[in-house]
């Protein structure tokens, strides 16, 4: 999702309630990226939720954080409750400095993408909720983005208020490595499709980040290459009307009879036929 579901301010902020949100793109639960920050606060309900390849828990008081560049995907209940919130860098530069942006915490690979919160907690939770009402009632209004914009910063920094009470492990050597390749990965599998890729941009040995793949998420690293690839094809080829040639391009094969092939090894389908057979 590259823009900004429906609203006016599209090309600002986007928020709406996440059962909402979910109900009218249900595609989001697939592994997909934005360009924009996301902040996503959870009001009611249990599932989990992958960032950059690792799987967090998602519940009541959970907020997580995303930016621009990050692939999620995740898995929620039907009871599920919250408010989801995007908003691009531009947004916030119109009245805050870049300097702060970079210096959140929740922004860094090096922290945890969530903060989990006591499920009545009464700081942060409204402040979504008046971001969510002035785009209900106050969006004709002449400073209606410089309003968004304060609840904005106010939430960002009464959540790195916050972020300080809670103790933060410091990550893993691994996890740091695995979130980096996450981040590679999301940037570049349309052209990069090789573990030795990756490796050398994180400084290992193909050998090495295989093995750290395997004790982290219990997969090895061309895996999680392919499920990316195949992630990127299945949502284009469920969602778009584009000729399987052209979706074989998008994720960077040049001959649509070898992209059908390995659609086909990894899937046990032909791209034609998944398409037909999920969305029929």
């Amino acid at each position: 999702m590259g823009a900004f579901p429906g609203q006016h301010n599209a090309r600002q902020y986007y928020i709406e309630r996440l059962e909402l949100h979910v109900a009218q793109f249900p595609m989001v639960s697939e592994p997909h990226a934005h360009d924009f920050y996301l902040l996503l606060y959870i009001t009611q309900g249990q599932g989990s939720h992958t960032i950059d390849l690792i799987t967090y828990d998602l519940r009541a008081g959970s907020l997580f954080f995303l930016v621009p560049g990050q692939a999620h995907s995740w898995v929620l209940p039907a009871d599920i409750e919250g408010y989801i919130l995007f908003f691009t860098a531009d947004f916030y530069l119109q009245q805050y400095p870049a300097a702060r942006l970079a210096e959140y915490p929740f922004f860094n690979p090096g922290h945890q993408p969530v903060l989990y919160l006591p499920p009545n907690e009464e700081i942060l939770l409204p402040l979504f909720r008046r971001v969510y009402l002035e785009r209900e009632n106050g969006a004709s209004a002449p400073n209606h983005s410089l309003v968004v914009g304060a609840y904005l910063f106010l939430c960002l920094e009464l959540a790195t208020r916050h972020y300080a009470y809670v103790p933060q492990e410091q990550a893993s050597y691994a996890l740091l490595q695995i979130r980096e390749f996450g981040l590679l990965l999301n940037q570049h599998f349309r052209t990069e499709k090789t573990v030795r890729y990756y490796a050398e941009k994180l400084h290992l040995t193909a050998n090495h980040l295989n093995a750290i793949c395997r004790r982290m998420l219990n997969k090895t690293a061309s895996r999680l290459i392919q499920e990316r690839v195949i992630a990127e094809a299945t949502r284009l080829l469920i969602h778009s009307a584009q000729p399987v040639a052209q979706i074989a391009y998008a994720v960077g094969f040049d001959d649509a009879s070898y992209f059908a092939r390995y659609f086909k090894r990894h899937t046990g389908q032909a791209p034609d036929s998944f398409r037909h057979n999920s969305t029929r």
